[in-house]
């Protein structure tokens, strides 16, 4: 396809981006983040950096030493994989920078619900649930582990221990009785 027929711009993507990230994170809020999740997000910036980008780069340069670059696989593969680890690297970089590192440990011994608690609750059918509150980047509810822009994290923020709150989930209005807290131990130094 010619080029000309295509949009393609760091511009958009960028645009893209501060878009999803504007729509993740409430307006006026900050990116609350816990260490483990920070280092998680530097070690794939460093990865992407100092491992991929340079193996990337190298490709590139190999297939373009070996002339025709118009129907050069590896040259057009390579250019492409390379504005893609451009694009990431970009973003995580603007999360690093956006992230405000909260660490919950602090709390240890608490039973009121802050962000990084693991809370059990049981809602009014006797099932139980173990989640933990992280932040946007740390996200994955299928190991527990919600957001604390959840309509539930945001229901459980501030209550204690032995609680009974009350949410409007999707499918109505739903009574959670909020049976343990609990938040890492400190790390001794």
């Amino acid at each position: 396809m010619n080029k000309a027929f295509v949009k393609e711009s760091a511009q958009d993507e960028d645009d893209d981006e501060a878009a999803a990230l504007a729509l993740a994170i409430p307006a006026g809020a900050k990116n609350y983040i816990r260490p483990e999740g920070y280092q998680r997000i530097k070690d794939e910036l460093l990865q992407l950096i100092d491992v991929e980008r340079p193996d990337v780069v190298k490709i590139v340069h190999w297939a373009a030493s070996n002339g025709d670059r118009s129907e050069n696989g590896d040259y057009i593969y390579g250019k492409r994989r390379l504005r893609e680890i451009d694009r990431r690297i970009r973003f995580l970089t603007k999360r690093m920078d956006a992230a405000q590192i909260v660490d919950p440990s602090v709390h240890h011994g608490s039973d009121q619900v802050f962000f990084g608690a693991t809370v059990t609750y049981a809602n009014q059918h006797g099932q139980q649930r173990t989640i933990t509150i992280v932040g946007i980047d740390e996200l994955d509810p299928l190991n527990g582990k919600i957001s604390w822009v959840a309509p539930v994290a945001r229901a459980l923020t501030k209550a204690r221990e032995g609680d009974t709150i009350v949410f409007q989930a999707p499918h109505g209005v739903e009574e959670l009785d909020i049976l343990e807290v609990r938040y890492p131990a400190p790390i001794a130094e």
